[in-house]
Parts: structure tokens; sequence; C-alpha cells
């Protein structure tokens, strides 16, 4: 039987091969990735920002195809990640430091450091399968979500004429509060705390009418206000995973207390 799990292989002449079509969407994600690092370099935030958001589009494609054209292969998912590292890790650590950070001096470069190192090591992790013990949950804030409320935030803030040095209420600048929002989402991708992956719905299976209707309007929503729709989106996404772990702990303490220590067998 040959083997599905890998994509490069030796032919006769002893030349390497490997399966483009997935790669193909891959090398789509880190192109995105490199170019909103240099579209941030030229001062055109909201073209980083949606470069950022291509590259998540593409970077959730290329894995569905390999799964359906049955060419998943250790090749492809170690150049996944690379791209992933540029595209979720690099590209929106420079992009929050150069609209906000920059300003900050070596606090601002510190704080985008931490948040590229906090992408790797997420990646690290699901790389080694840490992730699998339970598929229906990620441990720690994925990085594409990290990127896209990174990326969102200075979108809807490039839409409303905001700019990094912003000042709000007199005193506070908008360069700590990106400050704040970047240490958050890099943070959250080290945490234990679990995030829904969405792996448990099959696509395949028949879905009832309503569904579509409900997609139809959701497109709707982000069609007439991408910026902001999007980035209630990412913010809630992020907050839900410390949403249910404090719902967890209540119900926990609840049913410890239910607990009668006094009853004697």
């Amino acid at each position: 039987m040959a083997k599905k799990n890998e994509n490069l292989k030796q032919d006769t002449s002893g030349k390497k091969k490997f399966y483009l079509l997935p790669n193909l969407f891959t090398t789509a994600s880190l192109f995105a990735g490199f170019y909103s690092i240099v579209q941030a370099m030229n001062g055109r935030y909201d073209h980083a920002a949606i470069a950022i958001f291509v590259a998540l589009i593409l970077d959730g494609l290329d894995g569905r195809v390999a799964r359906l054209t049955n060419t998943q292969s250790t090749f492809g998912s170690e150049y996944d990640s690379l791209s992933d590292m540029v595209s979720f890790g690099v590209a929106p650590a420079l992009v929050i430091y150069v609209w906000a950070l920059q300003p900050l001096g070596k606090l601002g470069w510190i704080v985008s450091f931490i948040y590229c190192t906090c992408a790797a090591v997420r990646l690290a992790r699901f790389n080694i399968k840490l992730d699998l013990d339970n598929k229906k949950y990620f441990s720690g804030l994925p990085s594409p979500a990290a990127a896209t409320l990174l990326a969102s935030f200075i979108w809807i803030s490039f839409d409303n004429g905001i700019s990094g040095n912003e000042i709000f209420l007199g005193f506070f600048q908008m360069q700590w509060f990106a400050l704040i929002i970047t240490l958050f989402v890099a943070l959250s991708m080290t945490t234990d705390v679990r995030f829904y992956s969405g792996k448990d719905i099959n696509l395949r299976k028949s879905q009832p009418f309503i569904t579509i209707f409900l997609i139809v309007l959701l497109f709707g929503l982000i069609s007439h206000n991408p910026a902001e729709i999007i980035f209630i989106i990412a913010f809630g996404y992020t907050l839900s995973g410390y949403f249910a772990l404090i719902k967890n702990k209540i119900k926990n303490n609840k049913n410890f207390l239910d607990v009668d220590i006094f009853d004697e067998k």
C-alpha cells in the first residue's frame, strides 16, 4: 500500500518530488504574509491588515485541499508551519510595531518580539501534536486567530482615521492600547486555555436550509463592515476560551459545594 502521508519521494531517476496543489496554497499564504510586511513598511496599514486576512483564508484551504485530494505529507505540514510563522507570527508583529509600538522605543520592539516568540511556541506545540489530545479544542489561542485580532484592530483603527499615535481623553495613547492587546493575544497563545477548533464539524454531512441563510447573512454583514465584523468575531473568539474556563471553574466549584462532606457511609 502506498504511503498516504509521504509527500516527498524519490522517482526512478532519483529526483525528489512533491505534490503541487496544496503547496501552491501554502506558498500563496506565505506570499500574503510577506506582502503584509512590505505594505506596513510603506505605511499602507490597511493593505497590510487585509493581506493577513488573505493569508488566513489560504492557510485554511491548503490543509483541506490536501485532505480532499489525498496529498497530505510531512513536507507539506512542515512547509505550512513555516509559512504560518511568517504570516501569523512575523508579519503581525512587524505591522503592529511599525503602526503603533515603534515610538515606545525598546519596549515596543520587545513586545513585538514577545508576540513573535509566542507564535513560534504555539506552532511548535501544534507540530508535536500536543493539541491532538482533544481534536475538538485547541490548547492555547491559534496563531491565525491572534494575527486576525491584531490585523482587524489595525484595520478598524485605520478606517476610522485613528493612528497609532492617537491620544484619548487627553492622556491614554493608542500605543499603550496596542501594547496591551499585543501582549494579551501573545500570552493567550501559550496558555493551556482551550479554544474551540471546529474540527468536529462535518462539511460532508447534509445541513438544514437555515444554514445557507446564516452563511449568506454572515457574508452580508462582513461585506457591509468588514473591519468591524471581523474584529468582533476575532475578539469574541479570543474571549470565548476564557469564558469557557471561568464557566467550568464555577461549575466545578458548585459540584464541590454540592457534595455533602459530612455524609457517612
